[in-house]
């Protein structure tokens, strides 16, 4: 009996990378939880393209629509737990875990993660003809003026609800948030004029602020970021604020550890390609690698920040 036990223990033992060397031995679907054109998309789909040159195999996108990505991330989940489905996961992940009470998953145990991609800083922005030149100037108006001041976001509960909450909270201002349902409207609002300012991820408005549309008062990383390296940090008028996006891929839960180090090392070796640092670079964003367990842990503790935003807000969603 012992025999046998050593025996299947080594047979393990020598399977795992067996398992890693034959994989992929097909095509890899690669779910992305939102429409085409997005930055969610783009990014998954020049990732899955670069993966598939080194896979030998095709990396294949599909966009799985609904629920915020929700439907996608549930899609995942439920797959085999061989490799062959994975996830771009994105900052909506944990905010929808810090503010939904009910997910179809628990978004730590249910799922392998794999690595971080991409990671990259909102940024506040006002009109470009804006009377506003600094972020200071902004806060100093709202505080004069408490509860006039309004600032729109794709929807309650989204990241950029949540910087919001967390900057009038940090600054002692009374600003109030008009949520929209996704989409451009927060950005047309403030193009139009009918609100001040505009909270959005980098890589949404850079094109914008390159275009003269926009002037950015600052950056939510803790550090300038290197796409706009004159605009100043959140965090220089509001000590200690910051918020920040990523995008990483995941799949189901159990997959041998042998094959999500495949696909990790697959991951660094297309992140650290030059070209696809350009790519990022273009919308803002700063190539970001990682460890599986560093990936767990930033979902982890990302989702335990934003709960603390919306207790302190009182923030409730369904």
């Amino acid at each position: 009996m012992q025999r046998f036990f050593l025996a299947a223990a080594l047979a393990g033992a020598l399977s795992a990378p067996a398992v890693a060397q034959d994989y992929p031995g097909k095509p890899v679907r690669l779910l992305i939880g939102f429409p085409p054109g997005g930055n969610v998309d783009v990014v998954g789909r020049i990732v899955a393209q670069k993966m598939s040159e080194g896979f030998g195999q095709q990396v294949l996108p599909e966009n799985r629509t609904g629920a915020g990505s929700i439907i996608a991330n549930e899609h995942v989940v439920k797959s085999a737990a061989d490799g062959y489905t994975l996830l771009v996961v994105s900052g909506a992940f944990v905010t929808q875990a810090a503010t939904m009470k009910k997910l179809p998953y628990d978004p730590v145990r249910d799922f392998s993660f794999i690595s971080t991609l991409v990671k990259y800083p909102l940024v506040f922005s006002v009109r470009s003809d804006s009377r506003f030149r600094t972020l200071d100037e902004f806060i100093g108006f709202v505080k004069n003026n408490p509860g006039k001041v309004n600032y729109p976001s794709p929807g309650m509960g989204t990241l950029y609800h949540l910087a919001g909450e967390l900057f009038v909270s940090m600054a002692g201002i009374d600003m109030q948030h008009v949520p929209f349902r996704g989409g451009s409207e927060p950005l047309t609002e403030v193009l139009s004029g009918r609100m001040e300012l505009l909270i959005d991820a980098l890589t949404n408005s850079y094109p914008h602020i390159q275009g003269g549309k926009f002037r950015p008062l600052a950056v939510t990383s803790l550090a300038r970021s290197a796409s706009l390296p004159n605009v100043p940090t959140v965090a220089q008028s509001v000590p200690g604020y910051e918020a920040s996006s990523f995008l990483g891929i995941a799949g189901p839960p159990g997959i041998p550890g042998a094959v999500v180090e495949r696909v990790n090392r697959e991951v660094r070796r297309v992140v650290a390609l030059p070209e696809i640092a350009q790519r990022f670079a273009e919308w803002g964003g700063t190539p970001s690698a990682s460890s599986p367990e560093e990936m767990r842990r930033h979902v982890q503790s990302e989702i335990e920040k934003w709960k603390q935003v919306v207790e302190a807000g009182k923030i409730e969603l369904p």
